[in-house]
């Protein structure tokens, strides 16, 4: 891992990059960011104890069918991807401090095109089965109303649909696919991860 100075981690929603990519991070002592900080965009439908669905949020998902979602959320990352390559290229300068950067946002075709050094990226993915049982526990969605059971439901629908899209980049592209499935903790996925990272010093090596 010497070689490598960021570390990308890609996928839908729901495949835990945010608590995979964290123990990469703190095991490097690199800094840990998530594009979904970068830019907002309609999140996640479906309410916590701490916290309740925008009416945009809602709107945006009631509103809009499956494949208008994932438009929807593929438009907004080709807006911000000059940005995602500008913190790429910066955190990869000699002297920099590391990064390991996760989130959606991270195209496969946008990361092969990046002629950044010091950089891998991994991309996380799930069966369909349990991007279901995570969202809908998430959500509760025994005890959801039948709206809400709407809004988790297209949610999902777009995460699967933007899931195909991104294995088939992946396996045509050639960067590095990890399944989160099979009962593997976090800490395995960590060390999964860096493992791919250091096979890996740049997106597509």
């Amino acid at each position: 891992m010497r070689d490598v100075r960021v570390v990308l981690i890609g996928g839908t929603s729901n495949t835990g990059k945010s608590t995979v990519a964290g123990r990469p991070a703190e095991r490097l002592g690199f800094e840990h960011r998530s594009t979904d900080g970068m830019a907002r965009h309609p999140g996640r439908p479906w309410r916590t104890p701490e916290h309740e669905v925008p009416a945009d949020v809602a709107e945006h998902c009631a509103t809009l069918t499956p494949d208008e979602l994932l438009a929807s959320v593929l438009a907004h990352y080709e807006r911000l991807w000059p940005r995602i390559e500008e913190l790429v290229t910066d955190c990869a300068r000699p002297g920099a401090e590391g990064l390991v950067l996760e989130g959606s946002a991270l195209l496969p075709e946008r990361v092969a095109q990046l002629t950044v050094p010091r950089t891998a990226a991994v991309w996380l993915t799930a069966d369909d089965a349990l991007l279901r049982d995570r969202v809908r526990r998430a959500g509760r969605y025994a005890h959801a109303s039948k709206e809400e059971r709407l809004l988790m439901d297209r949610f999902l629908a777009r995460t699967r649909r933007f899931q195909a899209r991104t294995v088939e980049a992946v396996e045509s592209l050639g960067p590095a696919r990890l399944d989160v499935g099979g009962g593997r903790t976090a800490e395995e996925l960590a060390d999964a991860v860096m493992s791919a990272a250091t096979r890996l010093h740049r997106p597509g090596g």
